[in-house]
C-alpha cells in the first residue's frame, strides 16, 4: 500500500473526532441506504451508512471526502420541564461529507432516518401527566384508567429536520458538536397517534457535547472488514464518554387526545413550554465509530464510489 499523506489522515481524524454524538438526527434524502445490513469485522457498526446516497457517491476524495458515522448509547436520562425519565438504547447512523478547503461538513442521513431508539416509559403514566383534572372530559378519562396498559405512556425521540452547526473540534472537547432538531412522540390509548412535543416547524433543538473525555482508538482494515495494519480503510473509535445538553428548550404539546383536549393538561402538569436551563439530556457510555478510506486522495475522483464498493464487500454472506 502506498504511504498515506498526512494531510488526508489528519482530515479524516478531524471529521471522526467531530462525530462523537449519540442523539437523534434528521430527515433523510432520497436514494440513501434504507435497511440495516449485517456487516463483517470493522464494518459491523455501520449497518445503515448511506454509502449509496448520490451525494456520498459523488465525493471525489479531494474536494469532498465521504465518511460513515455511527454512535450508540445503552441508556441515559432526559428531563423535560417537570418530568424526568430513563432513556432506552439509541443507535444513530449517518454519512458525513467533509469539505477540507472550507473546513465544513454536510450530514447525510439514511433514507429510513438516522435514529433507532428504544421507547422510554414516562414515570406515573397518564395518571401522572393528566390527573386529577377539573376538566370534565379529562376527569372522565382519569376514571377509565383502571389498569397498567391504559395508564402507560411511552416517549420516542424522532427526527424533525436537518442537523446543522457540525463542529470538528468539539468531538474531543466539551463544546456543542451539532445542532439536532427532534420531536418526541408520546403514545397511549387516550393520547392517540399524533401526540408530540415539538414538530417540524417548531422542533426541540439539541446541542449535545461530551460530558466526559472519550477513549480514542484507531484501526486499519480491509474491504471485507478484516483488521490489517496496511488496510485501505480507517476506523476511528471514541468510546466510554457521557454526552448531554441542558441548553435546549421544549415547546408545548400538540395533537394529544381527541381534538387536542389533553394538550393543556399535559403542558400544565409537565411544565411546558420549558425554557433553556429547565431541561436536560444525559446519554451514558456513548460509543462512536467513524470509517472511511484511509487515503481518499489516492483514488480521486472515484473515492465515494470506492467507499461504497468497500462497504458492500463487507456484507455478510
Amino acid at each position: 500500500m502506498r504511504p498515506v499523506p498526512k494531510s488526508w489522515r489528519k482530515g479524516l481524524f478531524a471529521a471522526a473526532t467531530a462525530a462523537a454524538v449519540v442523539v437523534p438526527v434528521a430527515a433523510s434524502p432520497a436514494g440513501a441506504t434504507t435497511a440495516a445490513t449485517q456487516l463483517n469485522g470493522s464494518w459491523a457498526p455501520f449497518s445503515r451508512c448511506p454509502v449509496d446516497n448520490p451525494a456520498m457517491l459523488a465525493t471525489d476524495g479531494e474536494d469532498e471526502i465521504a465518511l460513515c458515522v455511527t454512535s450508540t448509547s445503552p441508556n441515559g436520562t432526559i428531563k423535560l420541564g417537570n418530568t424526568t425519565a430513563t432513556t432506552g438504547a439509541t443507535n444513530l447512523q449517518f454519512g458525513v461529507i467533509q469539505h477540507p478547503a472550507e473546513g465544513t461538513y454536510t450530514v447525510v442521513p439514511p433514507a429510513g432516518g438516522s435514529i433507532i431508539s428504544g421507547a422510554t416509559t414516562i414515570p406515573g403514566g397518564l395518571l401522572g401527566l393528566a390527573c386529577p383534572s377539573n376538566i370534565p372530559i379529562v376527569s372522565g378519562i382519569c376514571r377509565q384508567i383502571t389498569d397498567a396498559s391504559l395508564n402507560k405512556v411511552t416517549a420516542t425521540v424522532e427526527s424533525a429536520g436537518t442537523p446543522t452547526d457540525f463542529d470538528l473540534v468539539a468531538g474531543l472537547s466539551s463544546g456543542p458538536i451539532v445542532s439536532l432538531p427532534v420531536r418526541i412522540h408520546l403514545e397511549n390509548p387516550f393520547l392517540g397517534s399524533n401526540c408530540y412535543l415539538g414538530s417540524a416547524s417548531n422542533p426541540i433543538v439539541l446541542h449535545p457535547g461530551n460530558l466526559s473525555a472519550p477513549t480514542l482508538g484507531v484501526t486499519l482494515f480491509d474491504p471485507d472488514g478484516a483488521t490489517n495494519p496496511d488496510g485501505s480503510l480507517l476506523q476511528i473509535s471514541l468510546t466510554g464518554a457521557a454526552q448531554g445538553d441542558s441548553t435546549f428548550s421544549v415547546p408545548k404539546s400538540s395533537g394529544c387526545g381527541l381534538g387536542g383536549i389533553l394538550n393543556g393538561v399535559l403542558d400544565l402538569k409537565t411544565g411546558l413550554p420549558a425554557a433553556s436551563g429547565k431541561n436536560n439530556l444525559v446519554l451514558n457510555n456513548a460509543s462512536t465509530y467513524t470509517a472511511g478510506l484511509s487515503a481518499p486522495g489516492l483514488v480521486v475522483p472515484d473515492a465515494g464510489k470506492i467507499l461504497s464498493q468497500n462497504w458492500h464487500a463487507g456484507v455478510k454472506q
